[in-house]
């Protein structure tokens, strides 16, 4: 076989491997931005079946089904904004306090527990069954915000590209949200909805007020607010953002450095409680057994 012959296999073969690789990175990256949380999700099969059982016991649970619903402001919060999230949410609740309360039942029942006992554990478990999607659902809020607020500081100098290039703020807010559809879904979410609204004939004024106060996010509000005053006043909004975003990158980057420092106290406790006993015993141990040894024989 030639060497022209080798080289032509071999460069086939890189270039098959090239584009299978690059069709694979295609579909992943399809699929990371996918079914957007703006809309009402399609589910199939046992998935869909589920959904629509807990919806259905939602719907019909009591509770409060309007806006002013506090457990919508933080399923909004939490990225999660379609109409049948809070029922959803509620069938889950009822459906976490049956589970919970049939199982600790079971274990009595398994255990002959007395009766006023086990009740009274049956009614702690189906309690504790009822709060746990809310705190579940609190800390995914606190985590959607934490990675909003990581994409900021990209998102600002996204929309300080577009806009010193001659784009309006409504396209510059179109494209930094398809920028960052893969690296930070949860912001582009958040810019995409806002674009919807501006779409939908809502004042631009209200839009950005919404985008600051729809996740909670202080860093976000921050920035809806110097799009607002700057398209209030009529300023340059490259400089601003770019000023903006460096203090960003300036904080956060202090942030990490206090936290950082504060390891140093945090590691006392397990120190102290869990490895300095390991040591001692590893240390003195066999001192100790060797003295006890030789006194034990002293005596004798």
């Amino acid at each position: 076989m030639s060497e022209f012959a080798i080289l032509g296999a071999f460069f086939l073969f890189v270039m098959t491997c090239v584009t299978v690789a690059g069709y694979a990175l295609a579909d992943r990256a399809e699929e990371k931005a996918g079914p957007s949380l703006l809309a009402e999700p399609e589910l199939a099969g046992g998935q869909g079946f589920l959904a629509d059982a807990l919806r259905l016991v939602g719907e019909n649970a009591p509770g409060e089904k309007g806006e002013s619903n506090p457990t919508r402001k933080l399923l909004i919060s939490a990225g999660y904004r379609y109409p049948s999230a809070v029922a959803i949410l509620s069938g889950v609740k009822y459906a976490a306090a049956v589970i919970f309360a049939l199982g600790l039942g079971a274990v009595a029942a398994m255990n002959s527990v007395e009766m006023t006992s086990g009740l009274l554990g049956i009614m702690c478990a189906g309690a504790f069954g009822f709060l746990l999607p809310d705190i579940i659902l609190k800390r995914m809020v606190r985590a959607r915000r934490a990675r909003i607020r990581r994409g900021v500081p990209v998102a600002l100098d996204l929309l300080t590209l577009s806009m010193e290039a001659g784009q309006a703020m409504n396209q510059a807010l179109v494209e930094t949200s398809l920028e960052l559809r893969t690296a930070h879904l949860d912001l582009s979410d958040e810019l995409a909805q806002v674009n919807l609204e501006l779409r939908a004939g809502k004042s631009r004024t209200d839009a950005l007020t919404q985008l600051g106060a729809r996740s909670g996010e202080p860093e976000l509000k921050r920035v809806s607010s110097l799009l607002m005053d700057s398209d209030r006043f009529g300023t340059s909004l490259g400089p601003a953002l770019r000023t903006h975003a460096k203090y960003l990158r300036t904080r956060m980057r202090q942030q990490a450095q206090e936290s950082a420092r504060k390891v140093a106290a945090k590691l006392i406790f397990p120190i102290f409680f869990l490895i300095f006993p390991s040591v001692l015993l590893v240390t003195l141990g066999p001192a100790v057994l060797h003295l006890s040894k030789n006194f034990t024989q002293m005596v004798k």
